[in-house]
């Protein structure tokens, strides 16, 4: 109980309590410029939709001045989302799966020990017994030390008896057959129902907590990349990048690039809708949500500069 109130405590130091809005990785946010805890703000879409967004904003609150960096939650709620999917996907779950047997073929390893050795415990007993029965009764000193001997036969064995009965109490629940294959089902579906309406964002939340430590974000000066730092429960770490939205062109990091390009094109005469085919042909991607140019994005892009070799109209 003390743990809990710990964590939940609306302290930087804390995880916090899991609370109302849709961004996933409340409390598990971490800048990788200061390793300050991100906070969480959210901003309405004009269709009425929560956007999330995680904030470095300790330095500001503090010191005033500008946030140390700010991104879309929207991005890495989904690449971390793709994560956890991926890592109770049926594959990883089928390691997970045959670890747990191998688990269970120890313990049945040393549950066969605990049976021999109360086996033999119990022969001990018997023939304590068998003798103590073919004494002759006016050998008293006999029969009281076979009785002594007997009566310890016994102790020892209700004290081995007690100790395998902690030893299986202390033993996690193993898996049935059954059990294990509604969990490969469930695996299969699991997508299906992460997305489903009857799962609440609550219910996503707590899941992530159960299985995520932290999550380290750096953005790359102040670009659309982001390094991301995966802490898994238990330690292990997954490192990757992930595309954020920016708001404008000369963000990108590949901007110089895309430019050129662009420029390339008009100056061969290609017109704004031709250019733009090819621009999304060849993996360029604008700034903010959207996945593709439009030709009015080119022709912004177009009028950025001069075209070498020519002039670019807009008429073409």
């Amino acid at each position: 109980m003390r743990f809990r109130v710990a964590r939940n405590r609306a302290r930087a130091q804390s995880i916090g309590a899991l609370r109302d809005g849709p961004a996933l990785l409340v409390g598990l946010v971490f800048c990788g410029r200061c390793d300050t805890r991100m906070v969480v703000h959210y901003q309405r879409d004009h269709d009425g939709t929560l956007r999330p967004g995680y904030d470095c904003s300790r330095a500001k609150a503090d010191y005033g001045g500008e946030l140390c960096q700010q991104l879309s939650g929207t991005c890495v709620d989904r690449y971390v989302t793709d994560l956890l999917l991926a890592a109770m996907a049926p594959a990883a779950l089928e390691v997970s799966l045959r670890a747990a047997e191998q688990a269970q073929r120890r313990r049945e390893q040393v549950d066969r020990i605990w049976r021999q050795r109360l086996e033999r415990a119990g022969y001990d007993v018997d023939r304590a017994r068998r003798q103590y029965h073919l004494a002759e009764p006016e050998n008293r000193l006999v029969v009281r030390e076979l009785e002594k001997n007997w009566e310890n036969a016994l102790a020892q064995r209700r004290k081995l008896a007690d100790e395998y009965d902690r030893f299986t109490a202390d033993q996690p629940r193993m898996l049935t057959a059954a059990e294990r294959e509604q969990i490969r089902a469930l695996a299969n579906d699991l997508p299906a129902l992460w997305q489903a309406p009857t799962t609440i964002d609550a219910d996503r939340k707590q899941l992530a907590r159960h299985l995520v430590e932290r999550v380290r974000l750096t953005v790359i000066g102040d670009s659309e990349r982001v390094i991301v730092q995966v802490t898994w429960a238990g330690g292990d770490r997954t490192d990757g990048e992930l595309v954020r939205p920016v708001a404008r062109l000369d963000q990108l990091s590949y901007f110089p690039q895309l430019a050129a390009r662009a420029r390339e094109l008009a100056a061969s005469g290609h017109r704004a809708p031709t250019i733009t085919r090819i621009l999304n042909q060849e993996g360029f991607r604008p700034p903010k949500r959207r996945d593709h140019f439009g030709v009015q994005g080119v022709r912004k892009l177009l009028r950025r500069g001069p075209v070498p070799g020519g002039s670019w109209r807009r008429g073409r």
